[in-house]
């Protein structure tokens, strides 16, 4: 669900008035919001900040297509564009200004495949953007999505063999590998899965060149730039080898984002995949279950920065989202550090930089619009402190009621009978 970005419609469908969110306990606010409006339509998405402030992530035009973007001084918003195709998006760009984008192009998928997910079944490519969009290489199959770039120039993600897989769901027709291209121009490097699995992906790389994210079979993992990242094992490779980091006892599992301490961010399911729970992996600990907000079924973390602060998005069955920090062993809702006046409900938290700054998406109040957000620490502020073992901030807070297209839209995305939720 860093990943989690929706189709271009769903802002459109959102209909009903949200009620303002309650601080908890009238706490006062630890962070400022900013809400970072869109391109011109009712939607935006921001799935990462680096140290500069600047923003990478995706915006709806008047139209309804969705660009990458990437923030400028002052609030200022510029469209990425795409490689041809009508929609794309972008992550957090490098200490360089590089950004590392997703993109339709305007070829039909021969296959019929809709890797992008955006519904059109157009080839889907990686890129990279750099003051313009290049395209980067596949491993012979038709598509591969870019996510995540590092300060060394390397790029990880997702590409495509041109091996068919009679096993994989439809329309998914080829197998793919997680991938790092460069740090020289037009390199590509297939990154191979866990023994016995024959797929996998990459979410994350720090600036040691270390890399996270999932490997399983093309029948038990979820890969979509619109919908969920999920497979069976949650995955390192260090010097390109793959290393298991274990699970909380369920079949599922992701490595979503790595510091440049070597510590990991992810989720897995517990017994039985009875519930999501986030984790944070160290070498010397191994897996910490940080749990999820009150009695939500999922917690998901999607960014972790070098003071081991995690962000990320907790979900009830029913698809309610609220967004969260995990800070010195206190896990709470980003809601209730904010202005309870604030025009936007924080949904999901997708970026931290090392200044604390948390980036992600939020429900406008006033109309039901989904708008990317930066959340700014307050100088003096932070979380709650704590030496015991993780808990929430407010074990028994609840996210509140959200509207019916975007509740069923987050419940259709979320991990629950693994092969089911591929849409």
């Amino acid at each position: 669900m860093k990943t989690m970005l929706f189709r271009t419609s769903i802002a459109c469908m959102l209909a009903a008035l949200v009620a303002p969110a309650q601080s908890a306990d009238n706490q006062p606010a630890r962070y400022t919001v900013t809400d970072l409006g869109t391109l011109g339509g009712p939607f935006s998405v921001a799935f990462g900040i680096n140290n500069a402030g600047r923003v990478g992530g995706a915006a709806a035009l008047p139209g309804g297509n969705v660009h990458a973007f990437l923030s400028g001084v002052g609030g200022t918003k510029y469209d990425l564009g795409t490689l041809g195709g009508p929609n794309s998006q972008a992550n957090r760009p490098n200490g360089m200004m590089e950004v590392s984008v997703v993109s339709e192009t305007s070829t039909p998928d021969p296959l019929q495949e809709d890797f992008c997910g955006f519904g059109n079944h157009l080839i889907c490519r990686g890129a990279l953007w750099n003051g313009e969009m290049t395209s980067l290489p596949t491993l012979g199959g038709n598509n591969a999505m870019a996510l995540l770039s590092n300060n060394r120039g390397q790029i990880v993600g997702v590409a495509e063999t041109a091996t068919r897989d009679a096993t994989c769901p439809t329309p998914q027709v080829l197998d793919y590998q997680a991938v790092v291209w460069g740090p020289r121009k037009g390199e590509i490097l297939g990154l191979p899965p866990l023994p016995g699995d024959t797929v996998g992906f990459a979410l994350g790389i720090n600036d040691r060149g270390q890399i996270v994210g999932a490997s399983g079979t093309c029948a038990n993992t979820i890969v979509t730039a619109v919908g969920l990242f999920v497979g069976a094992h949650a995955v390192l490779w260090d010097n390109g080898s793959p290393v298991s980091l274990g699970s909380l006892g369920g079949t599922m599992a992701k490595a979503g984002a790595i510091n440049d301490r070597g510590e990991v961010a992810g989720f897995s399911s517990l017994p039985g995949d009875s519930s999501v729970h986030s984790f944070l992996w160290t070498k010397g600990a191994g897996m910490q279950d940080l749990g999820a907000l009150g009695t939500d079924y999922l917690g998901d973390p999607a960014g972790i920065n070098n003071n081991a602060q995690v962000v990320g998005g907790s979900c009830d069955i029913s698809g309610n989202c609220r967004a969260f920090v995990w800070e010195k062993n206190v896990l709470s809702d980003l809601n209730d550090l904010i202005a309870p006046d604030s025009p936007l409900y924080l949904i999901y938290a997708l970026g931290i930089n090392d200044a604390g700054e948390i980036v992600g998406f939020g429900l406008q109040k006033s109309n039901g619009d989904l708008h990317a957000y930066v959340a700014s620490p307050v100088r003096g502020k932070s979380a709650p402190q704590s030496a015991t073992p993780t808990q929430s901030a407010n074990t028994q807070s609840r996210p509140i009621a959200q509207p019916e297209n975007i509740r069923i839209l987050f419940q259709q995305r979320m991990p629950v009978g693994r092969p089911a939720g591929r849409r």
